[in-house]
């Protein structure tokens, strides 16, 4: 990541039906015009949405302006099937790949004793020898991204033990980290505070997803596995409940807010969760007053 000006990204995930895939590509067109920095694609375990990713992360590539940058996992992964896929992407110039340890998969019979590669720091090295391999037309190779979290990963309950395995991903060869989205932003200034602390200064983007409705904030504390919501928030949520248009409001005005102190607080970039759709995104990006049209910072290490 280049420049002294904070990133804005946006995540989607692979649309599963021809609906939500229209759905997608015009959620992408409505974003494109506000130039963000870069959007992430998720990735499926087990290879649930995994052709969709790579066909979507090349459709973006090749169709927009929009600089695609993927979710790689160990999880049901060898080694051939990873390097395949880099050099997929490779091929397609693709500059950067998130590397993540992955959820297992609930749908398929799983045996992790066949992963290549049982954590996520794992995973990075394996990129970094690719990169030596000078296989990507970039001589830097691929940038990479790891996950990080504010509130404290749900397999790791030792917070101490968690930020050994975080600046191990770093010392392996990860150049930034996107965290977890969360609703406090002192769960992330603390956890920025505790990286440093720990000797892990690569820039930090934060996760930020805005609740635009009453089921779609309980499949967020379901798939957040474990993320706090404040009192302030479940307070104005309840106040309006049974009014859609309300609680949209309500949860663009609190993610708004944080992104306003987040902003104040010097963040290296803000990652906005879409759940594949913009309209609450653009109305943060308009308040927010951040120029369209910007100009891509993030680049390979």
């Amino acid at each position: 990541m280049r420049g002294d000006s904070p990133t804005f990204s946006f995540e989607f995930f692979p649309p599963k039906t021809p609906e939500a895939a229209e759905t997608l590509y015009q959620t992408i067109r409505d974003l494109e015009a506000y130039m963000p920095h870069f959007i992430s694609v998720t990735y499926g375990a087990g290879g649930s949405t995994r052709d969709l990713t790579h066909d979507l992360v090349e459709r973006i590539q090749h169709t927009t302006k929009l600089d695609p940058i993927p979710h790689l996992t160990c999880i049901c992964h060898n080694e051939e099937e990873i390097e395949a896929i880099l050099l997929r992407y490779a091929k397609s110039a693709i500059g950067n790949i998130l590397a993540l340890g992955g959820d297992r998969p609930p749908e398929i019979p799983y045996d992790k004793s066949r992963d290549s590669f049982p954590h996520a720091v794992d995973l990075v090295k394996f990129i970094r020898r690719f990169n030596e391999s000078g296989a990507h037309p970039d001589l830097r190779g691929f940038g990479v991204g790891v996950a990080g979290f504010p509130e404290g990963h749900p397999a790791t309950p030792n917070r101490l033990v968690e930020m050994d395995h975080l600046k191990a991903k770093v010392d392996a060869g990860a150049d930034y980290i996107v965290t977890q989205l969360f609703f406090d932003n002192r769960d992330f200034l603390d956890f920025r505070e505790r990286c440093a602390l720990v000797g892990i200064h690569v820039p930090i983007i934060a996760g930020i997803m805005p609740i635009t409705s009453v089921s779609g904030f309980k499949r967020i504390a379901e798939l957040a596995g474990g993320a706090r919501f404040p009192a302030k928030l479940l307070r104005a949520l309840q106040r309006c409940e049974n009014d859609r248009e309300m609680v949209k409001r309500v949860g663009v005005h609190f993610a708004l807010e944080q992104c306003h102190d987040l902003l104040d607080n010097h963040v290296a970039g803000i990652h906005f969760y879409t759940l594949n759709r913009s309209d609450a995104t653009r109305v943060i990006f308009d308040s927010l007053g951040i120029p369209r049209h910007r100009k891509s910072e993030i680049s390979p290490a």
